[in-house]
Order: structure tokens, then C-alpha cells, then sequence
């Protein structure tokens, strides 16, 4: 905490103080006589940078909100002037409040983690107040990704955010990370998916390092034309941004193609926000199994707990070399625990009661930030952090997209995606499932349907069953089975195609000899009484009587339980955001 947010500041919140001063057009902060300044915009008098003259003693810090170092009219500490160009265009004199000009993104700001966007998530609904957060809108940067993704924001649905991070280098005292020449690729990426009810989250890692097609995809030029940058087959996906000019449309677009989900929106942050974020909380709480001393990255830390702020919080998210097998997969496990303790910080009641770190919170987040156009407004960003809010921290999973060693490679450096779990990880945030349990309504039965569930249940492998496609998505017949074939001990079961009409629910028909074959594969899929249809059973090709299995539209993906909100995912490492680990 700086000089002047000490003494009474916690007593004031500075987001319900704004008020519009008529004689200047500014938005200005007004506390009691008695009450400390705090370090956030205000009317500023003219210095030689407004008339294109340096100050040798400007003293400004770039990136960090509360700096402080000049004065205004009234005395009050007032922020450094943002450098977000690399010509020093300033605003006419006494216009500091007003929004600056929306800027289409190239690859220009350099983006790296997913602090900024999950930051600004949680401090918006701490800070609110319409007025500060139409000051924050004009700090993020919009970037047009067209069809790429949604149109607008709606808050009664589920909702995927494609968190961005590239690996150019850019900001004063971060030559020693990233790739001097790159144009900036999708370095760190995770897909957030929000559910519908709000009573979980998912955070999917994509490896940067990952095989994928990469499509066509349109993108806007500056000057507001568009041009489609050719696709590319079996390739890394960190390249689906910025290379020939592909935008976070195109990583987005890349998405959809390799996993099937449809990112929504974006956002993207640069390495000084792990820098600025981590110090305005005074630092993240951080655990290493074994003492830390990486020469590259120049991260120092003993063994056990630490606490990590500025530039060695960059480092400890960038380090390739302190864990594991020195791999990008073990990178990412470092930063999903990392994250996690960054929200705990955040939302603690230690941030959340501080004004001046609130402040602090947002000036550094939105600084960082640059988002779709379609959230780029301060109405929507509002919505975006109030739903994040809603969701617990035990109920944030994070886990990484599961991958093997690329075959076609005799010295491994890609991965390409796990056929056998990483379809029905997809499939369970596709359909909403959550990967935590999550408490659901028990929905009463009738006894007599009840009842089809109560008996002796055969072994999985006596069970002998057809799958038919009546109403789910595309290819769903062919995931479940091989759930059931690889997964659920259901080895006599086959895949019969499409049902002869769409249904609802998914149902399963057998006949009366077949009841302990039927409760047995209810118990493996989750199905209710009433799911359970005694009636006949049908031949198979080797002459062998079957029972039914149909899927409806309620099918909610391979291996996922039709009676459950939540459901075991395949065998993958995972964590929740409110789990304290160590780094090994």
C-alpha cells in the first residue's frame, strides 16, 4: 500500500465518491475533508508533456495505477499518464477522464497470462460504482474477431471465455522472457467455461505445443476491410495468433476446430500484468516442494511457502526449467495453481475491504486487458465480472486438454489430443456438466418405476447392448460405445446407427430376461426408472438377443450420467481454485 492510501482509507470506498466536475468534463473523486487521497485519476494542471515537451522530472511509472509523483489543482496525488503508444500522442489538457479511442488489435500489445481477465472479473463487482467503471472501460483495448464469436453478452446461458496469453516481449524490464523475434503466438491459453446456473466453472489449458488444424479465418484490417488468412493442417496451435496476421478471432476459430467448443468471447493480458496485479494485493501466496534456484528465469525461492509480487511472480509463471520434467505440460500446471491462488487473493476479504488495493485491482487489470468487441463496453464488462462472481471457488476446476507424444515424431517435441479422454472432456463442457459435484434436486419416481431399478444387476461384461443415435449430436452413438467398450467393462455392445425418429430422453428397452442387464448398465449410465422401457428385445448379427439403448436430447455426452449435474471425468490430473498445492 502506498503513502496515501494508509490511515482511514479503508473507511472510504472510492468508486462510490465519483462525481462530474461541469467546469472541466473530468470525473473526479471527492472524499470527506478528513479522509486520505486516494492514487486514482483526476483533473491534472498542464506540464510540458502537454505541449509535446518531456519533463526531465516527469517521474512516471509505466503499467502500475497509484503511482505517485505529480499533483493537480487540488492538491490531490494524481497517476502518471498511461503510455499505450509508442508516439507520444497526449490528450488536449484537462481531458484525462475522457475514454480514449478504441484500438484494433495486430498483435501490437503483447499478451501474455490470464491474470487480467479473471482479475478484473473479481475486482469490478468489489469496486462498483458506474462512473469508475466507465473510467476503467477506457483503459481495455477491443479487438473485432467478427463471427469468430458472440455478438453480445447474454447472462441467462452458459459461456466460454478463450483467455490469451502470447509470447512476445513487450514492457520496460521483460527482455529476458518470451522470443525476441515473434510476432506474438498464443503462448499460455485457457478456455473458461462458465455453466448456465452459475454453480461451476471449468478451466481448460491448451498446450501450446499441441497438433491442430488450424481453418480460414476472416480478420479486420485497420483501415476496416477484411482479408482471410489461409489455414493451416497439423501444425502447433500457439500459432493460430499472430502469424500472417492471424488475429484472436483465428485462435478462437482454432478452438471450435480442434475441441468442438465455441469460444464466446476473449480476453488477453501482457507480462506486466502478473507484475502489477500481483503487486497491487501485496503479493501471492506460492508453495514449492523443493528450494527453487533457475538461473534462466532468475526465480529464487526456498522450499515450502512463499510470496511472490512483481517480477519474481512473472518469473515463477514462466519458468520452464524449476519443475517437473522442464516441459511445457508442467508449466501449465504451475500456472493453473498460481491462478488459483491469485483468485483466493482477490476475492479474500484482506482485497476486497481495501479500497486502495480495489483501486490498484483495477487500474492494473484494465490496463493489461484487451477483450472482443462485444464486451468491450463498461455495461457488459459489468455483467461479464458479476456472473464470474457467482461462481464458488471449490467449484473452478482446472484441468489441461489430456495429449499423448505426437506418434509421427522420433524426437517428441508436439503432443496431439488423447482419442481416448479428450473427446469426453469436451463433450462434459459442451453439455454443461460440471467436473466438481454440485448439488442437485432429487427428483421423485413413482414406486412402480422405481422399482425397475431394484434387483440383482449382472456383470458389466454379460451385458449385451445396441447404441442408436435418436436426437443427440453428431457421432454421439460412437463416443458412448467406446465409453462403455473402454471404460465400462461393457464389452458386448455395438453401434447401431441412427433411431428411426428423434426422442427426447434417452431411453433404454429390454426385455423381461434381460432386467438384471438392464439395472446393471441404468447404474454405469445414470438412468432413472422411467428412462427403462421393458418390452422386447432384438436380434444382433451373430444371432444374440440385445437390448436397446437410444439417445436422446437430454444426452449430455460420452460417459456423463443422464442423472447427474456433475459427472467423473477420465482419469486426468485436475485441481479446483480453492486447493492449496506445491509446485514439484
Amino acid at each position: 500500500m502506498d503513502a496515501q492510501g494508509r490511515g482511514r482509507a479503508d473507511d472510504v470506498d472510492p468508486a462510490d465518491q465519483w462525481v462530474l466536475n461541469p467546469r472541466t468534463g473530468e470525473y473526479e473523486l471527492r472524499l470527506p475533508a478528513s479522509a486520505p487521497q486516494s492514487p486514482v485519476p483526476g483533473p491534472r494542471r498542464p506540464t510540458p508533456r502537454d505541449s509535446g515537451t518531456p519533463s526531465p522530472d516527469d517521474g512516471r511509472t509505466t503499467g502500475t495505477a497509484g503511482a505517485a509523483g505529480r499533483t493537480g489543482t487540488s492538491g490531490r496525488a494524481v497517476p502518471p499518464q498511461r503510455q499505450r503508444r509508442s508516439a507520444p500522442e497526449e490528450p488536449a489538457p484537462g481531458r484525462r477522464g475522457r475514454r480514449p479511442a478504441k484500438k484494433k488489435s495486430k498483435g501490437k500489445k503483447a499478451l501474455l497470462w490470464t491474470g487480467g481477465g479473471t482479475a478484473f472479473a473479481v475486482l469490478v463487482a468489489g469496486v462498483g460504482g458506474y462512473l469508475y467503471l466507465k473510467h476503467l472501460e477506457g483503459n481495455v483495448t477491443t479487438t473485432d474477431v467478427g463471427s469468430a464469436g458472440s455478438s453480445s453478452f447474454k447472462k441467462d446461458e452458459a459461456f466460454n471465455i478463450l483467455i490469451i496469453g502470447t509470447d512476445k516481449r513487450t514492457g520496460a524490464g521483460n527482455e529476458g522472457y518470451g522470443d525476441a523475434g515473434s510476432v506474438g503466438h498464443a503462448d499460455t491459453t485457457i478456455l473458461l467455461h462458465v455453466s448456465k446456473d452459475r454453480s461451476n466453472a471449468t478451466a481448460l489449458s491448451i498446450p501450446r505445443d499441441m497438433i491442430v488444424d488450424i481453418p480460414d479465418c476472416e480478420t479486420k484490417q485497420e483501415d476496416g476491410s477484411t482479408e482471410i488468412v489461409p489455414g493451416e493442417q497439423d501444425v502447433r496451435f500457439n500459432r493460430s495468433l499472430g502469424e500472417n496476421g492471424r488475429d484472436a478471432g483465428c485462435a478462437m476459430r482454432t478452438v471450435k476446430e480442434a475441441t468442438g467448443i465455441q469460444p464466446h468471447h476473449f480476453m488477453m493480458a501482457d507480462f506486466n500484468a502478473v507484475k502489477t496485479l500481483t503487486t497491487a494485493v501485496d503479493g501471492v501466496d506460492v508453495c514449492v516442494e523443493h528450494a527453487v534456484d533457475d538461473p534462466k528465469s532468475h526465480l529464487k525461492l526456498p522450499a515450502g511457502e512463499s510470496k511472490v509480487e512483481g517480477e519474481q511472480a512473472l518469473a515463477f509463471v514462466r519458468t520452464r526449467h524449476a519443475f517437473g520434467n522442464e516441459g511445457d505440460l508442467d508449466r501449465i500446471k504451475v500456472q493453473q495453481q498460481f491462478l488459483g491462488s491469485l483468485m483466493r487473493k482477490m476475492s479474500s476479504s484482506d482485497t476486497l475491504t481495501s479500497p486502495t488495493k480495489l483501486v490498484k485491482l483495477a487500474e492494473a487489470a484494465t490496463e493489461a486487458l484487451t477483450v472482443d468487441s462485444a464486451i468491450g463496453n463498461v455495461g457488459t464488462l459489468k455483467d461479464v465480472a458479476l456472473e464470474l462472481k457467482k461462481v464458488p471457488p471449490k467449484n473452478i476446476t482446472f484441468l489441461t486438454v489430456p495429449v499423448v507424444d505426437n506418434p509421427t515424431e522420433k524426437v517428441k517435441a508436439t503432443v496431439v489430443a488423447n482419442e481416448a479422454k479428450a473427446p469426453q472432456i469436451f463433450d462434459m463442457i459442451i453439455n454443461d456438466v460440471s467436473f466438481t459435484e454440485v448439488k442437485q434436486k432429487e427428483k421423485k419416481e413413482a414406486a412402480a418405476v422405481a422399482a425397475r431399478l431394484k434387483g440383482e444387476k449382472s456383470d458389466p461384461s454379460e451385458v449385451r447392448v445396441r447404441v442408436l443415435n435418436g436426437g443427440a449430436p453428431d457421432g454421439s452413438a460412437q463416443l458412448e460405445l467406446n465409453y462403455l467398450q473402454t471404460q465400462a467393462g461393457v464389452t458386448k455392445s455395438e453401434n447401431a446407427g441412427n433411431a428411426d425418429a428423434e426422442v427426447a430422453k434417452t431411453t433404454l428397452e429390454y426385455a423381461p430376461d434381460q432386467a438384471d442387464q438392464a439395472r446393471a448398465l441404468a447404474e454405469i449410465l445414470g438412468l432413472s426408472g422411467a428412462a427403462m422401457k421393458p418390452g422386447e428385445s432384438v436380434t444382433n448379427a451373430q444371432g444374440m438377443p440385445t437390448m436397446t439403448l437410444t439417445l436422446g436430447k437430454d444426452f449430455k455426452g460420452a460417459g456423463v450420467k443422464l442423472d447427474a449435474a456433475s459427472a467423473k471425468p477420465p482419469e486426468v490430473d485436475k485441481t479446483t481454485a480453492d486447493q492449496k498445492l506445491c509446485a514439484s
